[in-house]
C-alpha cells in the first residue's frame, strides 16, 4: 500500500510537471524553429531573426511555464503572481529557468489563493479592486525578490551539479544506462516527473550553449515501442496481432507512445525489450553525434526530424538512432513472444494500463471490441455501472427522456454490471467498464461514455432509433406506467444534508465527508464510507458536467439501511481524477426509493446553467429549490 501510494504521488508530481509544460509546447516548438532556421548554422542564417532565440529561451518559455503553474494552482489570480514570481529567477540568472519557473510558478499561485481564502468575506464592499490588485502586486514583487536573491542561485547550482554529471556520464559512456529506468518509467507513467522536471530544463540549457542536446532524445525516442509493436504484428496472437499494426503507426507517426504499453502489460518480459532498444539508440545517438535542438513533444519521428539540427550529420545520427532502437526491441519481443506461451487479453491490459495511470487513457479507446451496427427493433437499453444506483440510474434518467420526447417504444432502465440482463440489446456504460460488460453479455450492442450527463452518444443514438422504431400506442402506456411506478419521496433530500462553500484537498476527502454525513442521517452503516472508496478507485463516480456521485459498490447495497442523499457544493472545485468537482451528491439507495429524485438531479445537471446557479447558491433552500423546479 505504501508503495503504490508512493508511485500515485509520483504520477501527480509528474502530471503536474507536464500540465505546465504541455500547454505551452507550441511555444517550444516555435522557438525550436527559429532556431534551426536563423542561427549561424541553421538553414538560412539570419543574424537579424537570430536576435529572437535568446529572449524567447530565457524569458518568454519560462514565464509561460510559471504563469501556466500558478494558473493551474489558483486560476488567473495564480497565473499573473506566478509570472511575476518567475522573473525574479530568470533575472537572476544567465541560464534558461525552465526548473525555476516550475518552483515559483506554483508557489505564486499557492500564496495568491491561501491569502484570498484568509481575506474572503473580510473586504469591505467598494474596496475589492484595489485589494486585489494590490495584493497581487505586493505579494507578487516580494516572491520576485525573494526569488532573485535566493531560488535562483540554489536552481544555479543544482543545474549545473546536474549537467556536470550529464557530461561525465556522456564521457564515460554511461549514458545509454539510463534507458534502464526511463523505459520502465513510461509504462509506468512516471516519465514525466523525468522528462518535463530535469531532462527538458538541462536540454534547453545544453542547447544554448553546444547548439543541441542528446538529453531531448531519451525518453522521446520512438524505436523501442516501435520495435514492440512490429514484434507483435509477425508473431502476436489475435487481437494483439491484429491491433498491432495500427497502433504503430499511431506511435511512430502520431507519436502517442501510450498506445504500446498494454501491449508490454500484456507480456511483462518485454520490458527488456524495450530497455535494451533504449540503451542500444541512446548509445549510437551518442556514438554519431546525435541531438536535438528543441524540445520533440510529442514523441514522433516527425516531430524528432523537425527538431533535428539542419546538417546531414545529424539526422544521420538522430535516424540511425531510432532504427537501431526498433531493430533491437523487434528482435529481443520476437524472440519473448515466439519462446512463451501467449495467454493475451488487449483490453485487460488496457484496463490495467488506465489503473496504473490514475486517470483516464486518450487511447484506451483504440483497445476495445469493434462493434457493428445499432440492432434492429430495439426494445431494451441498459445503463450499467458497478453497483447500479447512482451513475447509471442517472445516465438511464436522461436517455428515458429524450426516448419519450422522441416518442419511441423503448424501454430504458439501470443496473449492476453483473445483473445485466441476458436480453439487453444496448448497453451503456462508462468507457471502463466496457470491457466487463462486454464479456456479461457479448451479444449486445455496446455504447462507452465518459459523461453521463451531456454525452453526445445519447442523441446520436436517439437520431438511429427514430429511423427503424415504430410506436404501439399500448406498449407505450405499459412502458409508461412502468417507468412512473417508482415510490415518491420528497423527503429524502432534506434542508440539514446540504452544505455549501465547502473546500477539500482531495477526492478522499471529499468522499468520506459525503459518506460521514449519511452514517450520521442513519442512512448507511460506517463501512458503506470505504465502500464509497473503493467504488470510487474502481471507476471514477465523476458524472461530467462539474458533478460527481460517489456511492457504494454492489456489495455494499447490504449496509445501506434506508435512501438518502447529501448535496455538497464546492465553489473552488475538488479533483476528480483530472477532472474538477463542484458539485457532489452522495448517495445511498435502497428498493429504487432514490431513483425518483436522481432521475431529477439528472435532469437538472444536464444543463450547465443549472451547474451554475447550484454552485453560487446562498443558501440551502435555493439549491434545494433548483433541484425541485426540474
Amino acid at each position: 500500500m505504501a508503495q503504490s501510494n508512493i508511485k500515485v504521488a509520483v504520477q501527480k508530481f509528474g502530471n503536474f510537471l507536464s500540465s505546465m509544460v504541455m500547454p505551452n509546447i507550441g511555444a517550444f516548438i516555435a522557438w525550436g524553429l527559429i532556431t534551426a532556421l536563423f542561427i549561424p548554422t541553421g538553414f538560412f542564417p539570419n543574424e537579424s531573426l537570430a536576435k529572437l532565440v535568446d529572449p524567447m529561451v530565457k524569458y518568454l518559455l519560462p514565464l509561460l511555464i510559471g504563469y501556466t503553474g500558478g494558473k493551474l494552482v489558483h486560476d488567473q489570480r495564480g497565473g499573473v503572481v506566478g509570472a511575476i514570481a518567475t522573473m525574479g529567477v530568470i533575472v537572476g540568472s544567465d541560464i534558461p529557468m525552465f526548473l525555476g519557473a516550475m518552483i515559483m510558478g506554483p508557489l505564486g499561485g499557492y500564496i495568491i489563493k491561501k491569502f484570498d481564502q484568509f481575506i474572503e468575506g473580510k473586504v469591505k464592499t467598494g474596496f475589492e479592486m484595489l485589494i486585489n490588485n494590490f495584493s497581487a502586486g505586493i505579494l507578487g514583487g516580494i516572491l520576485a525578490i525573494l526569488a532573485f536573491l535566493g531560488v535562483s542561485p540554489a536552481v544555479d547550482g543544482f543545474t549545473g551539479a546536474l549537467v556536470l554529471g550529464v557530461d561525465w556520464m556522456v564521457a564515460h559512456g554511461l549514458l545509454p544506462l539510463t534507458s534502464i529506468l526511463i523505459e520502465p518509467a513510461k509504462i509506468l507513467f512516471l516519465n514525466n516527473a523525468i522528462n518535463h522536471g530535469i531532462l527538458s530544463p538541462i536540454g534547453a540549457e545544453q542547447i544554448r550553449t553546444n547548439g543541441q542536446s542528446i538529453l531531448l532524445l531519451l525518453e522521446t525516442n520512438p524505436g523501442p515501442g516501435l520495435g514492440i509493436l512490429l514484434a507483435y504484428c509477425f508473431f502476436g496472437k489475435g487481437t494483439a496481432k491484429q491491433s498491432a499494426p495500427g497502433a504503430a503507426i499511431i506511435h511512430f507517426i502520431g507519436g502517442i507512445h501510450e498506445i504500446y504499453f498494454p501491449y508490454v502489460l500484456m507480456r511483462p518480459l518485454l520490458i527488456i525489450a524495450a530497455i535494451l532498444g533504449g540503451m542500444s539508440g541512446v548509445f549510437t545517438f551518442v556514438l554519431l553525434g546525435g541531438g536535438l535542438q528543441a524540445v520533440a513533444s510529442p514523441g514522433s519521428i516527425l516531430a524528432i526530424l523537425a527538431a533535428t539540427p539542419g546538417n546531414a550529420g545529424s539526422y544521420v545520427a538522430n535516424i540511425s538512432g531510432v532504427l537501431v532502437a526498433a531493430v533491437v526491441s523487434f528482435i529481443v519481443g520476437s524472440l519473448i513472444l515466439k519462446t512463451g506461451k501467449q495467454t493475451e487479453d488487449l483490453d485487460e491490459a488496457a484496463r490495467k494500463m488506465q489503473e496504473m495511470k490514475g486517470k483516464k487513457s486518450s487511447v484506451a479507446g483504440s483497445f476495445t471490441k469493434q462493434q457493428g451496427e445499432v440492432p434492429a427493433s430495439v426494445q431494451k437499453i441498459v445503463f450499467a455501472c458497478d453497483a447500479g444506483m447512482g451513475s447509471s440510474a442517472m445516465g438511464a434518467s436522461l436517455l428515458r427522456k429524450k426516448v419519450k420526447q422522441a416518442d419511441l417504444n423503448i424501454s430504458v432502465t439501470n443496473t449492476a454490471i453483473s445483473n445485466i440482463p441476458s436480453d439487453a440489446q444496448i448497453v451503456i456504460t462508462q468507457e471502463e467498464l466496457t470491457p466487463r460488460a462486454q464479456n456479461k453479455v457479448p451479444d449486445a450492442y455496446h455504447i462507452s461514455v465518459d459523461n453521463f450527463l451531456s454525452s453526445p452518444e445519447y442523441d446520436k443514438l436517439i437520431d438511429q432509433l427514430k429511423n427503424d422504431h415504430t410506436t404501439s400506442k399500448a406498449e407505450k402506456e405499459k412502458r409508461v406506467s412502468a417507468e412512473n411506478n417508482t415510490d415518491s419521496n420528497d423527503g429524502l433530500l432534506k434542508e440539514e444534508n446540504v452544505f455549501l462553500d465547502q473546500h477539500f484537498s482531495s477526492k478522499e476527502e471529499a468522499i468520506r465527508f459525503a459518506g460521514s454525513v449519511l452514517v450520521k442521517g442513519g442512512y448507511v452503516e460506517e463501512n458503506y464510507v470505504e465502500a464509497m472508496i473503493e467504488r470510487d478507485n474502481m471507476t471514477s463516480t465523476y458524472m461530467g458536467n462539474d458533478v460527481a456521485i460517489p456511492h457504494g459498490t454492489e456489495e455494499a447495497k447490504k449496509n445501506v439501511l434506508r435512501s438518502g442523499f447529501t448535496v455538497i457544493q464546492v465553489p473552488e472545485g475538488v479533483d476528480f481524477d483530472g477532472e474538477k468537482v463542484r458539485l457532489i451528491f452522495g448517495i445511498a439507495g435502497k428498493d429504487g426509493t432514490h431513483l425518483e429524485i436522481l432521475s431529477g438531479i439528472a435532469i437538472t445537471c444536464s444543463d450547465m446553467d443549472n451547474i451554475e446557479k447550484m454552485v453560487h447558491a446562498k443558501s440551502a433552500k435555493e439549491l434545494m429549490a433548483i433541484i425541485q423546479s426540474n
